[in-house]
């Protein structure tokens, strides 16, 4: 009988302690200046046969958990300590093991005193990414990180940090991490590690319990939130110039995505600690709350990854929303400060039931955060249609200035953008692009492209299109990685192999030559179409019905799996019937401005519905064999989904992180299934909301639904 697979998340993350002492005596330190003082009975560095038992237990769960990749973190004390012989032997152990089962992604935490070209050679050749503890200028980092005899770790560090920066080096330094000390001048600390040009920071929170409060000097309300939204506030008059964990990871579940850090947010734990004698420990952390606080009385020669799973320890700090407390499950900010560190909980007595010591902090900063970022200012694209369909051009438009920073050293770029420009300062042109930039997929290339690396093939042909629908003569000249050169809004060309392509516009055809085919093949729109290597986009009724779109190679953004092209007549025909149900049961729906007219339907798989995907206005996914009546019926409630997200996409509706956003959405789907009486108390509910947790767009959007839904009622 096969064994069922563990229902709780798995983990990804280790941090391996290879040295348990330190050079340096920072009176701040979780590991010797806190409640747990079991270091003093630790091994000096790792031994041999632990590493090897470590490698072999985390690569068997990596096996049975199937995860594409495992990080582990040498950690300390200090872990340079071992030196670059014994570090080596640690890495390539690991490495040896764990490879042929997972993607090993080998990390170190250091105070970098004594980083040298010895250690960062190790580190090159095998990929170990280096973060480094400094707290800031030289008078805030020596208030606490001096060594041993008492002298200042400051220049020592920096040494470090500009060896790391070196170019053999560079892409091994992965950033800073800051303890935080109100007492420290916080543009200063912030300035100093953006001149260091550290490519990510790090600020966390002193490692404190409700026995053990933290500093707070002035005895200000909430000195730590003050302190960051002081750093905040620098880091976006600079620009944001690198990522800030703890700033990125509000930012991210203010909009409805996840934490990026344990330390907020209600992701699930998925860290495990062992330690020099090869003992698994919870988050180390934890010694802050008492001594023995992160045991759990296994090691890696008697016990598995799977086992140490199962702790009550872990499985708490995996149980989210469900492992707070009642004060954390009915705050505002819960789902972007998930309670704080679970070790920041803790209070003799009620152990780690109850709010972060850092609470009112951690509130206000979010808090804070958000108001920051909120517009609060009116977008008229909650009125109509063609100021929605405006908003969302706009919206492309920038993520094109921003995708086209990129691709300025792609060979042939410099071309296309000058096209695109010259057709946008054109009145009689400009038209033709927005047609091509408002198709909805060009947005999700655009997304794609920011998230990695920009298509350059993608975009060429998007000035190749619209090229071709004003009319106007060019040629561009690009590397295709595929063999299929799609055209936004207008069809795909097969050519017999990637390669470099070279494509001539004229009016109303194109020509395509490339290394299979070097006397060219041209393809006029105008006319019946010749080539069977250009397959055009049907419609579903000419000349302005929405497009059949089966081909364009980013219209994988929905939740199903889109179908292989051709899509075939059955599809049509479905659609087409069931628009004539519309037409019948909703006569005034083709007529109404404010209806959801799709501009492009694409086929899904089988029993996939009706769906919205991550894509600009306009799109709808089609399962294949959608029954006409369902679509019929589905499309006005879908439609106002879809309008709702095209207007966020533009504009804030409240304030980040509200309880409006879910209000809204909930408001929407009633309206749209038309049950009117959850749709009241829906509206009602956000009607109670104090003021400022909508803004003015927000508050014109739910005036329309009260007016909608009074209009139903009437």
């Amino acid at each position: 009988m096969k064994s069922q697979a563990p229902d709780h998340p798995p983990l990804r993350q280790l941090v391996l302690k290879i040295h348990s002492r330190c050079d340096l005596f920072c009176d701040h330190c979780y590991v010797y200046q806190h409640a747990d003082q079991s270091w003093r009975s630790r091994p000096t560095f790792i031994r041999p046969e632990t590493v090897r038992a470590v490698a072999g237990r985390l690569a068997e769960y990596a096996g049975a958990r199937s995860l594409e990749s495992v990080s582990v973190i040498l950690h300390g004390g200090e872990p340079l300590l071992v030196g670059p012989a014994r570090l080596r032997d640690i890495c390539a152990e690991l490495t040896r093991v764990l490879s042929p089962h997972t993607v090993l992604d080998l990390r170190m935490h250091t105070n970098a005193v004594t980083l040298n070209r010895h250690h960062l050679d190790v580190c090159r050749e095998f990929g170990v990414r280096v973060s480094v503890s400094l707290d800031g200028d030289r008078t805030s980092n020596d208030r606490h990180r001096l060594d041993r005899r008492g002298r200042s770790s400051y220049d020592r560090v920096v040494r470090g940090i500009r060896l790391l920066q070196e170019p053999e080096y560079r892409h091994l330094f992965s950033g800073v991490l800051c303890t935080v000390d109100v007492a420290n001048d916080p543009v200063a600390v912030h300035d100093t590690l953006t001149a260091l040009e550290a490519p990510r920071i790090d600020y966390l929170l002193p490692h404190s319990t409700w026995d053990s409060p933290p500093p707070n000097p002035a005895g200000a309300e909430t000195p730590y939130a003050d302190w960051l939204l002081a750093v905040f506030d620098r880091w976006e008059q600079q620009g944001r110039p690198m990522p800030v964990r703890t700033f990125d990871s509000v930012l991210s579940t203010l909009r409805g995505g996840p934490s990026l850090t344990e330390a907020l947010g209600l992701a699930p734990s998925d860290l495990a600690v062992i330690e020099t004698d090869g003992t698994f420990e919870q988050a180390d952390w934890l010694k802050t709350a008492y001594a023995g606080a992160p045991e759990t009385g296994y090691d890696v020669f008697a016990h598995g990854f799977a086992e140490f799973a199962e702790h009550p320890g872990l499985q708490a700090r995996q149980s989210g929303l469900d492992g707070l407390s009642d004060t954390c499950r009915s705050c505002p900010v819960v789902r972007s400060c998930g309670g704080g560190l679970y070790g920041h909980r803790y209070r003799s007595g009620r152990g780690f039931d109850g709010p972060s010591v850092f609470c009112g902090d951690l509130r206000s900063l979010v808090e804070g955060i958000a108001d920051r970022v909120t517009d609060p200012s009116f977008s008229p694209a909650v009125l109509s249609t063609p100021e929605l369909r405006s908003a969302n051009l706009e919206l492309d438009a920038v993520l094109l200035r921003r995708v086209q920073e990129h691709l300025t050293p792609e060979p042939g770029w410099p071309d296309a953008w000058r096209l695109m420009v010259a057709l946008d300062s054109d009145p009689d042109t400009a038209p033709y692009l927005d047609q091509v930039l408002g198709h909805p997929y060009v947005r999700t290339s655009l997304q794609r492209s920011l998230q990695g690396r920009a298509d350059p093939a993608r975009f060429m042909s998007l000035a190749v299109t619209a090229a071709l629908r004003a009319g106007v003569t060019c040629t561009l000249t690009w590397d295709q990685p595929g063999s299929r050169v799609h055209l936004p809004t207008l069809g795909t060309y097969r050519l017999d192999a990637p390669g470099r392509i070279e494509v001539g516009v004229t009016a109303n055809a194109f020509r395509v030559r490339g290394d299979g085919d070097p006397e060219g093949t041209t393809v006029r729109l105008d006319g019946p179409c010749a080539s069977p290597r250009w397959r055009p986009l049907a419609r579903l009724w000419a000349p302005d019905g929405p497009l059949i779109d089966d081909a364009d190679l980013y219209r994988d953004c929905y939740p199903a799996a889109v179908a292989p092209p051709p899509a075939g007549e059955e599809f049509v025909e479905r659609l087409r019937e069931a628009y004539e149900i519309l037409e019948k049961d909703a006569p005034d729906h083709d007529r109404d401005p404010d209806a959801f007219h799709p501009t492009v339907l694409t086929p899904l798989e089988a029993g996939s519905g009706v769906q919205l995907g991550e894509h600009g206005f306009g799109a709808l996914g089609v399962a294949v064999d959608v029954e006409p009546k369902e679509f019929a019926r589905e499309l006005p409630r879908i439609g106002r989904r879809a309008r709702l997200a095209a207007l966020r996409a533009t504009a804030d509706l409240h304030r980040l992180g509200s309880p409006a956003g879910d209000l809204l959405d909930q408001a929407d789907d009633r309206l749209g299934r038309q049950a009117y009486d959850e749709a009241s108390r829906a509206l009602t509910a956000l009607t109670l909301l104090p003021e400022r947790e909508l803004t003015a767009t927000g508050a014109a959007l739910v005036a329309r639904m009260w007016s909608q839904w009074a209009g139903h009622r009437g």
